[in-house]
């Protein structure tokens, strides 16, 4: 009833209710992936207060990673069968209880069940899939712009909290930063619970943009079980399309969150940099990478994916290469964050083009969801493979370089995908809800 009635008094005044739902999704997605990214900063206070090495605490986040992608696929079955509220709720729910617990820790097995388990599966939860769900039910115009800003939280919010992070820890211990994360996850499961709702149909009206008189889109009769997602994965397991994107976005994984997000902070301890102006370049490639998911989606209606595709995997190996040359000093790592951080996701809306392309508006979204599977899956081999070249080898630096590599590899191979006779759609992008 609270919902109705905001949504009647924002009418009045001309404001779509959808807006408020969109508004909602970006702070979970944002205080999601702030989570997500936390951790990263914690490496070494966790490693000097436990005694734990940097491959140790890597092989948590490698599991959190994996948990984290392979929920992608079943996100749309539970949206579908509970509702977006109480997956939204769930999910906050278990990562505020994953970070606010992981304070009591002290054995390893204790990081991997808060932070591998808990923080894997309720990010999982409302990965990539819940803003594509959002836009799709709540949108028909603008629906690509929301799609894009709420992919841009997605990594924003990994990169945007941890300045601040970075400055409780170094001057109030690592317990510290957990709190706004805890404190987020509470006032938002809340706005959810009161704010959001599963359908514009929920509240009388009709999608976003859709023409006066139209009828409400009925509730799909297709009814998806937790089967479904494996037998789409069996009908596409041969495809060269999916098996390309599959691949390149294991590479898009493993040279983004695994590996920089993960062990930036302490990839810059290792050349004399604190753990703030290291979190900085963080955030500033957090707000390059806003701007450049944008602008990405703006483009992938305009121009080849595959081409879009190409440069962006190309330079951010050939950025990747340079890192280690950097100096690390703030403008050499300005420069790096400005080419790096404009791609780090802009990756998404030429993958999820390319893959709608190929397999239509009835399966894009179980596709996209195993292909973000395979993101993740490459975001944790990165997280435990770097942390094991830097225990074993005590650099970073053949990590780099093997990730750069991988970067300029993705970059020859999604011309492979054939070029699709037809664009698509400019809302295509959202239909990843659909499936």
């Amino acid at each position: 009833m609270f919902a109705t009635h905001v949504s009647a008094w924002l009418q009045r005044r001309g404001i779509h209710y959808g807006w408020i739902v969109a508004a909602v999704t970006f702070l979970t997605m944002l205080t999601m992936s702030a989570a997500l990214g936390l951790p990263g900063a914690m490496m070494k206070p966790l490693g000097e207060e436990f005694g734990w090495s940097t491959e140790q605490i890597s092989s948590a986040l490698a599991l959190r990673f994996a948990l984290f992608g392979l929920m992608g696929p079943f996100a749309a079955v539970l949206m579908e069968r509970y509702g977006l509220r109480a997956v939204m709720c769930a999910g906050l729910t278990l990562v505020g209880l994953g970070m606010a617990l992981v304070t009591t820790a002290s054995q390893l097995w204790q990081l991997f069940v808060l932070w591998s388990l808990m923080l894997g599966l309720g990010t999982g939860m409302t990965a990539l899939v819940l803003g594509a769900v959002v836009a799709n039910r709540w949108f028909v115009a603008r629906r690509g712009l929301v799609v894009g800003m709420l992919t841009a939280s997605a990594a924003t919010g990994q990169l945007a909290f941890l300045p601040l992070a970075a400055w409780m820890i170094e001057h109030w211990g690592w317990r510290s930063a957990i709190v706004p994360i805890v404190v987020g996850s509470v006032v938002i499961a809340l706005l959810a619970l009161c704010l959001v709702r599963n359908r514009p149909s929920d509240v009388g009206l009709l999608p976003y943009g859709e023409a006066p008189g139209t009828q409400p889109a009925p509730a799909p009769a297709f009814t998806m079980n937790f089967a479904t997602p494996f037998r789409v994965l069996r009908e596409v397991a041969t495809n060269r399309t999916f098996l390309i994107l599959a691949g390149t976005f294991f590479i898009c994984g493993l040279s983004t969150n695994g590996l920089v997000q993960t062990h930036f902070i302490s990839l810059c301890g290792d050349y004399g940099m604190s753990a703030v102006p290291a979190a900085s370049v963080l955030a500033m490639m957090g707000a390059f990478d806003f701007v450049g998911t944008i602008l990405s989606g703006w483009l992938s209606d305009r121009y080849d994916n595959r081409k879009l595709l190409f440069w962006y995997y190309g330079l951010r190996g050939l950025s990747l290469f340079w890192l280690p040359h950097s100096e690390f000093t703030i403008y050499g790592l300005g420069l790096f964050a400005m080419f790096y951080g404009l791609d780090w996701i802009a990756t998404v809306p030429p993958t999820v083009k390319l893959a709608g392309a190929a397999f239509g508006p009835a399966k894009v979204g179980l596709v996209f969801g195993w292909i973000f599977a395979a993101h993740q899956l490459g975001a944790a081999t990165a997280a435990y493979g770097a942390g094991f070249a830097r225990t074993l080898l005590l650099t970073y630096t053949p990590a780099l370089y093997t990730a750069g590599a991988a970067c300029l590899f993705a970059a020859v191979i999604v011309m492979a995908i054939r070029r699709p006779a037809k664009a698509s759609a400019p809302g295509a992008t959202a239909a990843a809800a659909r499936a």
